[in-house]
């Protein structure tokens, strides 16, 4: 999912800049990424690493025939879908590798969304990934600020990753506490895992920072512009922002103090 999120901005701005819509060939599971961007007019569901048959590349080449499309950005290796988009229609394919590419591209400096700018300077397009944000519905996030605590003080979105080696479930339970004695007002709330990325995103956007452990929470809250301490992430997969912190090692958030994390919130 965090892959499919770097790509985001490199695709709305190609489809900004020469007024074109979106379809994506994905797996199903990614869809959820893909669709927080408006101009996505389809998601053709197609899992590349899943083992797909001959008549699942059959259906891919007819649905990538029908459309009038000008231009394929494929971050996909692989004979069979080299084979696949050699016999289609679209005129400009723009890769890293592969026989069916009609430009090869190599991926620029910067953190992973903006190394993407790569596929976009041949097309004359430029890229400030560090720029994009989201576009969510009305809907959306009048959902999300109906679900926040009542109160008008600064909210802390606490966003864990679930795993076995996040930082301990008794350390986020106590964090809220920690931080109001020292804040009055300050309000809290905590993502389930287990949230879609769209709830995720409303979520996140309706925040005043946001504390995570989780790498799709990290990526939709610089996406978002809401302050952010990522814990376990390195500053290369991030932008280089005053209101984005990375604390702690992945796999070792265990480490982390109450305190390293409340200096990291600036108390």
């Amino acid at each position: 999912m965090t892959v499919q999120l770097d790509r985001l901005p490199a695709l709305a701005s190609l489809c900004d800049s020469v007024g074109g819509k979106l379809q994506v060939a994905c797996s199903p599971a990614c869809r959820g990424a893909w669709e927080l961007l408006p101009q996505l007019e389809k998601i053709i569901p197609f899992d590349f690493e899943a083992g797909p048959s001959l008549a699942d590349w059959t259906n891919l080449l007819g649905c990538v025939r029908e459309p009038d499309f000008q231009v394929c950005l494929n971050f996909v290796e692989g004979q069979q879908v080299n084979l696949m988009l050699s016999m289609s229609h679209i005129p400009t394919r723009l890769a890293t590798s592969g026989f069916s590419s009609t430009e090869r591209v190599s991926p620029t400096d910067g953190w992973p969304a903006q190394r993407l700018e790569a596929y976009l300077q041949p097309l004359g397009v430029a890229l400030d990934a560090d720029g994009f944000r989201l576009s969510l519905s009305s809907t959306d996030l009048d959902a999300a600020r109906s679900e926040l605590p009542p109160g008008d003080g600064p909210l802390l979105l606490l966003a864990p990753n679930g795993s076995q080696d996040d930082w301990p479930d008794e350390r986020w339970t106590a964090l809220p506490d920690a931080i109001a004695s020292r804040l009055n007002g300050l309000r809290s709330s905590r993502l389930s895992p287990g949230l879609s990325v769209r709830r995720r995103a409303a979520a996140v956007a309706s925040s005043d920072v946001v504390l995570s452990s989780c790498p799709v929470t990290q990526q939709l809250a610089v996406y978002a512009g809401t302050p952010l301490v990522a814990m376990g992430a390195t500053a290369d997969v991030l932008p280089s922002r005053d209101d984005l912190r990375c604390i702690g090692t992945a796999g070792e958030l265990h480490r982390l103090s109450e305190e390293e994390v409340l200096r990291a919130l600036g108390f």
